[in-house]
């Protein structure tokens, strides 16, 4: 019998303080730092849910609602939202809080799909995330649009890559 873990189970958080170094000419965030951030909690995440080695399959977008200062924290909150037999779909909700005013908003969104790999590399089993509330259950019963999506979107891909490929 394939093991069963809450969605509440599987949040993942993670702060930290944005800094000068850490930003473009703007004043804020670089946002390939935010996009490693979102891929280091991610990757947590799904190791942390499967007890095993994980990949990156793929990332759905990473929506950038709202700049974020230096001088700002940035809060990520990470959670799976879906599992196949050997994939996870997970959930980054980005949230910048500036520390002088207490002012809150959320900065980015972004979904991404990690494949649990076994001893040999190859995929393995995950256990099944178990959605209880409201807005678990919204994410979950979503899931499957969204994994519709970015098939088409890697068929789409992989035909731009091989047309390309014809082109060197």
């Amino acid at each position: 019998m394939k093991k069963k873990i809450p969605m509440r189970d599987t949040l993942t958080v993670k702060t930290s303080f944005v800094l000068p170094p850490d930003t473009n000419q703007h004043g804020t965030l670089f946002g390939g730092k935010l996009m490693a951030y979102i891929d280091d909690i991610a990757t947590i995440t799904a190791t942390k849910f499967a007890r095993r080695p994980v990949v990156t399959a793929s990332t759905d977008s990473v929506d950038f609602l709202k700049p974020i200062n230096s001088g700002d924290s940035v809060t990520l909150e990470a959670r799976i939202t879906y599992t196949g037999r050997t994939s996870m779909e997970v959930f980054v909700k980005v949230t910048s809080e500036n520390l002088l005013t207490g002012e809150k908003a959320v900065a980015a969104l972004s979904f991404l799909t990690f494949v649990a790999l076994d001893e040999n590399g190859k995929p393995t089993e995950v256990p099944e995330v178990v959605p209880e509330s409201e807005e678990e259950k919204w994410l979950n019963e979503t899931a499957l649009n969204r994994a519709e999506h970015r098939k088409a979107r890697k068929l789409h891909s992989q035909e731009l890559a091989e047309f390309f490929s014809k082109m060197e």
